[in-house]
């Protein structure tokens, strides 16, 4: 089976900083990935919508507005809604006690700030490497 390295990139709710998601976006690319980058002000259906379209191996969401733990929240209660099983990974300005509680909800990874590019594609890489059926 061929792996999928389509990844949905998208910046929720009202946050409107979108130069990190921007820099990983052209990091994952060059690093080979295909990203479809949805912008800003998505909610969670639309993401869900946009990751059925466009057959994607995992989704992207990123935070500097402190909305992470609510807008997070949305995105896996839609997805399971549409009976979506994708892994999430979340980025952006979340506090060491709300990425645990994030993985505990069941986002598969949390990249914050100060990681390197090997090391967020090898973030990546384990999402999407993990998620193919044997």
């Amino acid at each position: 089976m061929t792996e999928n390295r389509r990844l949905l990139l998208a910046k929720m709710g009202l946050d409107c900083h979108d130069t990190g998601i921007v820099t990983v976006a052209k990091m994952l690319r060059d690093a080979g990935y295909e990203v479809i980058y949805l912008g800003l002000h998505n909610d969670a259906s639309r993401i869900v919508r946009a990751a059925i379209d466009e057959d994607v191996a995992a989704i992207g969401i990123s935070f500097l507005s402190g909305q992470h733990m609510t807008q997070a929240q949305h995105l896996l209660e839609e997805m399971k809604k549409n009976e979506i099983k994708l892994p999430v990974f979340c980025g952006g300005v979340i506090p060491q006690d709300d990425a645990k509680a994030l993985k505990d909800m069941g986002i598969t990874e949390v990249i914050t700030p100060g990681a390197l590019t090997d090391e967020i594609i090898g973030i990546i890489d384990n999402c999407i490497s993990s998620s193919i059926p044997s």
